[in-house]
């Protein structure tokens, strides 16, 4: 029997690449919200993955109660993420995925593009996915990953943030609303690289944003998370010292 692969928060996401492993023969075993990750750690030592499956907000609280044993198996594939989140953990070099696909209660997944890997375990995560129908693409250094995750951030925050003010869909806000979007994924652009400590390309990433907005012309722009997200957002600009003053300004529309 192949190594087992432990399942870190079972929710959608985390179920679709649960049936990937189990088609490639390896058993899943779930960490739930109340197990004890220690005791599950000593039942399973050597597994072939661990998949960190939770959500952003909850991620520096579990990477706090990782094992050391399991520390150089982990994957990750938390939205909002950049290297600092591993960094800061004392992690080196996690596997991490930037997810693009979509997955609905009651509803199979929604491929949107290719999903970028890279890491130890890409090969892994790669065939999960592909044994399930969606594509993956391995990524050939920490550069390209850490444009990726940006790409994905610009993404997610630009459509939460920005649907606070327009709401629609990604397709109405590229047909109807672009200069705003642009605009807004700019700051949000800045604060990605004070956070990244360094500078990306611009013009390729609004190009990658766009792709992504037309992927799915028909996904709404405001999720659940977005108000939480726009907090988050002006709260790292702060500390930072960076103005955001369209940010601020949809902020102070909501107020």
């Amino acid at each position: 029997m192949k190594p087992a692969v432990i399942l870190w928060g079972v929710g959608e996401i985390g179920g679709v690449l649960a049936r990937g492993f189990l088609r490639l023969g390896h058993p899943v075993v779930p960490v739930n919200r109340g197990d004890d990750p220690q005791a599950v750690a000593q039942a399973h030592p050597q597994p072939a993955l661990v998949v960190i499956a939770v959500g952003e907000a909850a991620l520096p609280a579990v990477l706090r109660q990782v094992p050391d044993w399991w520390k150089d198996r982990l994957l990750l594939l938390q939205n909002e993420l950049l290297p600092m989140h591993w960094q800061q953990a004392g992690l080196e070099q996690p596997t991490v995925v930037s997810v693009w696909f979509e997955k609905k209660p009651g509803k199979g997944p929604l491929p949107l593009l290719p999903s970028p890997v890279f890491g130890p375990h890409a090969q892994l995560l790669s065939d999960a996915l592909q044994a399930v129908g969606l594509e993956a693409r391995i990524l050939p250094s920490e550069q390209a990953l850490l444009e990726e995750l940006v790409l994905k951030n610009l993404y997610i925050l630009t459509t939460n943030i920005g649907g606070l003010r327009q709401g629609g869909t990604t397709g109405t806000c590229w047909a109807q609303h672009r200069d705003f979007a642009c605009a807004l994924a700019r700051e949000i652009l800045q604060l990605q690289e004070a956070l990244a400590g360094t500078t990306l390309d611009e013009a390729a990433l609004l190009e990658g944003m766009e792709q992504a907005f037309l992927a799915d012309p028909d996904h709404a722009c405001m999720g659940r998370s977005a108000p939480a997200r726009l907090q988050r957002v002006l709260e790292q600009a702060e500390r930072l010292g960076i103005a955001m003053p369209l940010t601020r300004e949809i902020a102070q529309a909501r107020a």
